[in-house]
């Protein structure tokens, strides 16, 4: 059994992607994989912005999970950057098998890489599972997060 690979997503990845987006009791209420004109366009304003990258983890040239990091720069922390950690998605197959782990500490380099020095993400507050993931890999839960449907 070969090792986990890294390398961002391509158009090609859009079906496995959304798979793993609909592969979870929150995403099937809310994605739709029979309809991917979305996605392809959400994909290409992605790609086309040098400040997020899309990453997928494959095993045997099978996609098994993905996540997006986005660059940040701030005026606050002294102008600091930033890189905000989402859509942290592992095969249901896969999980349990330190996928997630790799996939986290992939993009935790990657934002270093892109000279972040703080990497935030917010996790919905029924996944308590997720939670305990992050909190294991050492997230903290410094800040309350609060968001408006548009």
């Amino acid at each position: 059994m070969s090792e986990l690979q890294f390398r961002p997503a391509t158009r090609d990845d859009i079906v496995a992607i959304v798979a793993l987006l609909v592969d979870d009791e929150l995403g099937a209420k809310r994605e739709d994989p029979s309809d991917l004109a979305p996605y392809r366009t959400a994909f290409e304003a992605i790609e086309s912005n040098p400040m997020h990258e899309l990453i997928v983890a494959t095993k045997d040239g099978v996609v098994v999970g993905c996540c997006q990091i986005t660059i940040l720069h701030n005026l606050s922390r002294r102008g600091s950057t930033r890189a905000l950690l989402e859509a942290v998605r592992v095969a249901g197959t896969m999980r349990g098998q330190k996928v997630g782990e790799q996939l986290v500490h992939y993009a935790i380099a990657r934002a270093k890489a892109r000279g972040a020095v703080l990497l935030q993400l917010t996790s919905d507050k029924r996944r308590d599972k997720a939670i305990r993931f992050y909190e294991r890999l050492g997230f903290v839960a410094s800040h309350e997060g609060m968001k408006l449907v548009l």
